[in-house]
């Protein structure tokens, strides 16, 4: 099989400056928007804890949202490949980060709760199974330094 190299393209531009820059630490905006070409801008701030707006998506809402979105589209490929029909699916996903006396921090892990709903109760087994080859394949899960668990619930409807 060839490698094949994927590049992805934005933008971010920092909406923040309230007339002095970054003069203080407090006298600053976190507001920020991503710009990707021909698709919806982004809003995007810090997290509560760092002075960000609470109503306002932060970069690591967007981590989790990432690895939750790549496992469900890794998945539902195995399904498809593996003819089982998926009816329904959702995730409640769940990411832990520490931060040091310093500020610095990092995830430590992240956990997935997908909802699964399927057609067929002979293909239960497998559906199950397939949670752990999707984390697998995920590209997202495959390029962070920290534990992606699966705890998936299927079900048949």
């Amino acid at each position: 099989m060839t490698n094949h190299t994927h590049t992805y393209e934005l933008e971010t531009i920092w909406e923040g400056n309230r007339g002095e820059g970054t003069k203080t630490y407090a006298g600053y905006g976190r507001g920020h928007r991503l710009v990707v070409p021909h698709k919806p801008d982004i809003a995007l701030t810090a997290d509560i804890a760092f002075r960000g707006d609470p109503g306002v998506h932060n970069p690591e809402e967007l981590l989790v949202a990432a690895l939750s979105s790549c496992h469900m589209l890794s998945y539902l490929a195995l399904c498809a490949l593996a003819k089982i029909e998926v009816t329904a699916y959702r995730d409640k996903a769940f990411g832990t980060m520490i931060t040091d006396t310093s500020g610095a921090g990092h995830f430590t892990e992240v956990t997935l709760h997908p909802q699964v709903t399927i057609a067929n109760t002979a293909d239960l087994h497998a559906a199950i199974e397939l949670h752990e080859k999707a984390g697998k394949l995920c590209f997202i899960a495959n390029s962070v330094n920290f534990p992606v668990h699966h705890a998936p619930e299927v079900v048949v409807g």
